[in-house]
């Protein structure tokens, strides 16, 4: 197939890039580099620096008719949509319709959204949560994701866009950004081979679902080639909280500093794991990758990239 993936510079993007060519499909990669890394996106893919919001990144689609569109950019601090929700909602959903209307006048017959199982069920009634929980996001960043999940809806039902909305739980793994605002395992680890003290907002007690970014590239890689329409949770169903995090993290990392607490901050759940079970069921697919080996090889890329 003939596959775009926006954000493909990216932490998850370029893992799923990787996965596709490694399938044999040609790929083309449109990033505009505001996050993502130009060496980050593979060699054997061709790479158009362009903003998804842009009239480029349209007419890339309508010229190019790509048989798939897999949409892994995204504004996806959480933080920052709290302190700007307009900026969020322009890049996550005025960014989304560019594309989508982009995609249905070129044709495309397949369309997967990057959204988040984590922030789009909000405060869960249930864990794990399956894909029928209430949607009750609790940040602008939430709000935005299960918006794009509804415009997609629309377009399934009213152009004909074969889609899949694949809902993460939180991806860690290598090339994420230990600088950044985004992944915890990722900023705890760098800190850990500096010799750095890690903070914990909070009480350190709040839960999150870890997947490892190459179990969600291979989730991609199915849904790519599935009928399936509609969202699918892409997690482990497996609760870990923000201590017990860091003390997995210090063990890999052979480090001897304890963490040190901060307030809370705000837009942040207390609780969030997400059920996998029909990821299962469609698309053939379960999380292959543990916490403890995940962390290992994340601890690993980190300690490489700071030798080099």
């Amino acid at each position: 197939m003939k596959v775009l993936v926006t954000g493909g510079a990216g932490f998850i993007g370029s893992h799923v890039a990787d996965g596709l060519l490694g399938a044999g499909h040609e790929v083309t990669v449109l990033d505009d580099l505001s996050s993502g890394k130009r060496e980050q996106v593979p060699q054997a893919a061709r790479f158009v620096h362009a903003d998804i919001r842009s009239e480029a990144a349209a007419k890339l689609i309508r010229d190019e008719r790509f048989d798939a569109v897999v949409h892994q950019a995204a504004q996806i601090d959480v933080r920052k949509s709290v302190t700007d929700p307009r900026f969020d909602a322009d890049v996550n959903l005025s960014g989304l319709l560019n594309l989508l209307e982009a995609s249905t006048s070129a044709g495309v017959k397949r369309f997967l959204f990057a959204s988040s199982g984590g922030a789009c069920y909000g405060e869960q009634e249930t864990y794990p949560a399956p894909e029928s929980h209430p949607s009750r996001p609790v940040s602008p960043y939430g709000v935005s994701k299960a918006a794009g999940e509804l415009y997609l809806g629309y377009y399934a039902a009213e152009k004909k866009l074969s889609y899949c909305a694949l809902r993460y739980a939180n991806v860690y793994g290598p090339r994420q950004d230990p600088m950044g605002e985004a992944g915890v395992v990722a900023i705890f680890s760098g800190r850990c081979l500096a010799g750095s003290t890690c903070t914990i907002y909070g009480d350190g007690r709040q839960t999150r679902d870890y997947v490892y970014v190459g179990d969600v590239a291979r989730a991609n890689l199915l849904a790519l080639t599935s009928d399936f329409v509609g969202p699918i949770n892409i997690g482990t169903g497996v609760e870990t909280d923000v201590v017990e995090l860091h003390r997995r993290i210090a063990e890999a990392t052979c480090s001897g500093q304890g963490p040190q607490f901060a307030a809370p901050r705000a837009g942040e759940q207390r609780r969030s794991c997400i059920d996998p079970a029909k990821a299962a069921q469609v698309l053939g697919w379960r999380p292959e990758v543990s916490l403890e080996e995940g962390i290992s090889r994340t601890a690993a890329f980190f300690r490489e990239r700071l030798a080099a």
